[in-house]
């Protein structure tokens, strides 16, 4: 029969799959298509005539697997009101031979409608079970629901700006919603000099339009402008998204607030200047000084000078070595303060006292350059606590500071003021004051203003870092200002004060006064370097000392066993045996028992110091000797 025919070559070519179910509660299976056999991967014979439920049982192991009373359900449902029951797709795991022969339960997602066939007298004849294998579109589904849920989780972690442009870079939308950035959360228009800082307009114009006629990524650093209102920098960079034709489609980008780090490296910069600038003032700084001595050296090789050339020549060598040993001195204390290896020797100071040692120390360089200075100082005894020597080191250096700083003529305030349980000390000058910059780094290390290029108001930048971190020590806080260029500059100290108490003054200590020793010392000095040896004598045996000379150490070891010194000059560098071992040894010569020793040397850092008084050294001086220093040692030793 045609009609027959007809109907089952139209139901097995049919493109979705579909069995047809007897209405019975069995529900067996009349017929199957070729879709819905390769669908289940099953075979015609092993399912027509057998129960729905039997042919594909639920897992009973997968506690999940709910596809069987659903598909009850619905069929129920279609029976019941002789209308078809689409259901929700549905997971529904079937038996599925593998490869290998082995039967087992696969993961299977089903999209099924349920249609009653109904008879001329309106009884169910058959159901129309059509059935779509959408296994892969749920999974893909859920590999895209997985993806936007990462991406959603990347941009709430991200503190950087995530946005879509569209091709023409005319709309923008920002897809966080919130960042650094000031811009628009919705699809709006974007005018990027609403954006981006004046200055940098053109370099972003310029890449933006590369960026499209290459269809190429787009990065960039940039100042922008910030949600707060701020200019800072960003980083930027943009994917251009192409459709199938090969044009661009969108862009999505992402910019990052690298404000900090640009702001690092301009610290970073200027810091690597600084230190340049610092070894080219180093290196003007003892050029200067070496070249009037070396001048000096040649003249006393050359020609036979009267005494009075002597006189003058000796008093610029000296003049020069002083020089150099200050800069030497500030390096040193710059190392020693910003490692906190400074010791502070605390005491009750008078403030004027301070100031007038001071104003004494930098006399000649004032006087030389005819400044005006002028103290205001307070008419009370105002106490601190602290070191003397450090903060005459303070003032001193505030004052050097001004000199250099204020052109020859110039006035110099030197004040003292009274603020509850502070003392406030101020220098301030008419000289050539201050930008902002440079007011906010003052106190830096190797910090400057800017100077001729002879340097002649030269120095290492050293001065003003020492007297903020001394300040710091002592309990207080360094200040600066200055109106701007040209109209001088004021620096401000503040110390705690101490309590007016009588007993501060009676503890109130100045210099102490040396007397002349009453006998000549027998000296051995100890030094490979024969010129500082022939030196040091020359100017010992002046002061009427009897002084015997050694280059090495074992024979300065022979040469104290014998002669029983009262003083041994020792340096620590020597060749065969350092003089650290050198005075380990004569402390262990029942000899030298009462010998002083005095170790003369070039290093000058604290634990050197440490070194040799461990070593069994009585005092520690440095290369050069302050004579001033070294005299006063011997007279004590010969008043005793």
């Amino acid at each position: 029969m045609v009609i027959p025919n007809l109907f089952q070559a139209n139901f097995n070519s049919f493109p979705i799959g579909n069995c047809l179910l007897a209405p019975t509660a069995e529900l067996t299976i009349l017929a199957v298509n070729d879709v819905f056999l390769k669908g289940c991967s099953r075979r015609r014979e092993d399912l027509v005539g057998a129960s729905l439920f039997t042919a594909f049982a639920g897992n009973p192991d997968d506690a999940q697997d709910t596809g069987e009373a659903a598909l009850r359900e619905s069929i129920a449902r279609a029976m019941e009101t002789g209308q078809p029951d689409k259901m929700s797709v549905q997971r529904y795991p079937i038996l599925v031979e593998q490869a290998g022969g082995e039967v087992r339960y696969e993961e299977r997602f089903w999209s099924a409608t349920n249609t009653p066939v109904l008879g001329e007298d309106g009884k169910v004849l058959f159901i129309s079970h059509s059935t779509t294998d959408v296994t892969e579109l749920v999974r893909s589904e859920a590999v895209a629901r997985e993806s936007e849920i990462r991406f959603r989780a990347l941009i709430d972690a991200t503190s950087e700006v995530i946005y879509r442009m569209s091709p023409d870079w005319k709309y923008m939308h920002q897809l966080d919603g919130r960042g650094f950035l000031k811009t628009t959360t919705r699809l709006d228009e974007y005018r990027i000099e609403d954006y981006v800082h004046p200055e940098d307009l053109d370099l972003a114009r310029n890449k933006i339009d590369e960026a499209i006629r290459k269809k190429a990524v787009f990065a960039l650093e940039h100042r922008v402008l910030r949600a707060d209102g701020s200019f800072g920098w960003t980083y930027s960079r943009a994917v251009p998204i192409l459709n199938e034709k090969g044009e661009i489609r969108e862009w999505v980008g992402m910019a990052g607030d690298i404000t900090d780090r640009k702001e690092v490296e301009e610290q970073l910069k200027e810091a690597s200047k600084r230190k340049d600038e610092f070894l080219a003032m180093l290196a003007h700084e003892l050029r200067n000084p070496l070249a009037p001595i070396g001048a000096a050296a040649e003249l006393l090789q050359m020609v036979k000078l009267d005494e009075a050339s002597v006189r003058q020549t000796s008093q610029i060598i000296g003049r020069q070595v002083e020089h150099i040993t200050g800069l030497v001195n500030d390096l040193l204390d710059v190392s020693r303060v910003t490692r906190g290896r400074v010791e502070l020797d605390l005491a009750p100071l008078n403030i004027s006292h301070v100031l007038t040692d001071a104003v004494e120390q930098v006399s000649p360089l004032v006087g030389a350059r005819r400044h005006r200075l002028m103290l205001d100082l307070s008419p009370d005894v105002v106490l601190v606590s602290g070191d003397k020597k450090r903060l005459v080191q303070v003032v001193a250096n505030l004052l050097t500071n001004a000199v250099k700083y204020t052109p020859e003529g110039g006035n110099i305030l030197l004040k003292t003021a009274l603020d509850n349980d502070q003392v406030r000390v101020e220098v301030t000058d008419n000289g050539i004051g201050m930008d902002p910059g440079l007011v906010q780094r003052a106190f830096d290390l190797f910090s400057q203003a800017e100077r001729t290029s002879d340097r002649s108001s030269g120095g290492l930048g050293l001065g003003l870092a020492l007297v903020k971190n001394l300040v710091e020590l002592h309990g207080g806080s360094a200040r600066c200002s200055s109106q701007g260029i040209g109209k001088g500059s004021t620096f401000t100290v503040i110390l705690p004060r101490l309590d007016d108490q009588p007993d501060h003054a009676g503890r109130l200590h100045g210099e102490q006064i040396l007397e002349p020793g009453n006998r000549p010392l027998r000296i051995l000095v100890v030094d490979d370097n024969v010129d500082a040896a022939v030196m040091l004598t020359m100017l010992l045996e002046a002061a009427g000392h009897e002084v015997s000379v050694e280059h090495g150490a074992y024979q300065a070891l022979e040469r104290a066993k014998a002669d029983r010194p009262d003083v041994c000059l020792i340096d620590i560098g020597l060749p065969d045996l350092d003089g650290n071992q050198v005075a380990r040894h004569l402390r262990s010569l029942p000899e030298n028992a009462g010998t002083i020793l005095v170790a003369v040397t070039g290093y000058g850092q604290e634990s050197d110091r440490e070194s040799a008084l461990a070593a069994g050294f009585d005092h520690h001086l440095v290369k050069p000797v302050n004579t001033r220093q070294l005299a006063a040692i011997l007279n004590k030793i010969a008043n005793t």
